[in-house]
């Protein structure tokens, strides 16, 4: 028996574009009753801003083909029959591999991604016109076990200052979940590995004025009840779920860009797929002008520098990256043998 199919009408720029839908009334969050229309509904409502932020950029899908309970997978390449209204552009990955990886440029794209399952969208910090070089700096505020949103809020004050003093501007969204994302847009002159570095600098002057509170810790081990500071979300290939797009947690919560001034005693969880669109007619979408000042890490690279001067190396990079010069030793401090590693965090083999 052939699915239930609904066609769909999406006005892009270029005219109207026909859409199926297959399966319409599957429900995607059971808590709620959620269903794939209504969340393409979501992304026909919410594309303006939505694009703003994830569109016109290397994208990753994550896709559900049951629903939030059942088992996801990423797409980053454009599968087969992909419509010629989704676009791509070849990316290099940190394995030096190169492959086209999906680009969405106009509504009926979202909508074609809901359509494949997707429920969150990873966008790069970098744009498909330029993919080595970003417009973002970004970090991830990440509450550890013992802390709570209220944690990350009081982190992300002290962090907005840190950044402020290295002469950017930062803005803000709720995860979808506990934590916070701090973003700030850059002129793409320099490569992910120097935004990296402006990352690692701007966590470690903010860990020295809130040690109690957050920490660079790699290892979660060494973490404690204090707010994680992500700076590798800032490598390339490496994303966090986009502004408006949905999470897949049983209220379906939305990322959501907001005011600095509404932080204090905000409640992430009322903000989700229903309760967007409201937003975005009552208040407006708190990043519209997010691009329209980019600033420059040379503040933040000259503190980057001066840390290497003390003494300050390379932090960790996620394990699924090649070892790269000056990089700690890839192992739990706990189960370090100092005479098992060379100066340069290579394991001496016997």
């Amino acid at each position: 028996m052939a699915s239930e199919r609904v066609t769909l009408t999406v006005a892009d720029p270029e005219g109207e574009q026909k859409l199926d839908l297959s399966s319409p009334n599957r429900v995607i969050w059971p808590k709620t009753g959620i269903t794939k229309a209504e969340l393409a509904d979501y992304f026909q409502t919410v594309s303006e801003p939505f694009l703003a932020a994830n569109g016109a950029r290397p994208v990753s899908l994550e896709r559900f083909r049951s629903g939030i309970g059942g088992e996801s997978f990423f797409s980053k390449n454009p599968p087969k029959g992909t419509p010629d209204f989704v676009d791509a552009v070849e990316v290099t990955y940190n394995s030096g591999r190169k492959h086209p990886q999906i680009v969405l440029n106009r509504p009926s794209a979202i909508v074609w991604a809901a359509q494949m399952n997707t429920i969150v969208f990873h966008p790069w910090a970098s744009l498909a016109t330029d993919t080595d070089n970003p417009v973002e700096l970004r970090i991830d505020l990440d509450p550890q076990p013992g802390t709570d949103f209220a944690d990350a809020v009081a982190a992300a004050h002290g962090l907005r200052e840190v950044l402020r003093e290295g002469d950017l501007e930062p803005f803000i969204k709720t995860s979808g979940n506990r934590g916070l994302h701090v973003f700030c847009p850059i002129v793409p002159e320099w490569e992910f590995l120097d935004v990296r570095h402006a990352v690692i600098a701007a966590g470690r002057e903010l860990e020295r004025r809130m040690p109690k509170q957050t920490t660079m810790s790699w290892w979660k081990e060494e973490r404690g009840e204090r707010i994680f500071i992500d700076f590798n979300q800032a490598n390339r290939d490496r994303t966090m779920a986009g502004a408006y797009s949905p999470r897949a947690l049983p209220a379906a919560t939305v990322s959501t860009p907001v005011e600095w001034d509404e932080l204090d005693g905000l409640d992430p969880s009322a903000f989700t797929v229903r309760s967007i669109p409201q937003r975005l007619a009552d208040v407006g979408d708190p990043w519209a002008d997010i691009q329209r000042s980019p600033g420059r890490i040379d503040t933040l690279l000259g503190w980057w520098e001066k840390d290497l001067d003390n003494g300050l190396g390379e932090l960790s990079f996620p394990p699924d990256f090649p070892k790269m010069p000056g990089e700690p030793p890839r192992v739990q401090p706990s189960k370090m043998v100092a005479e098992n590693w060379d100066e340069d965090g290579n394991r001496i083999e016997d």
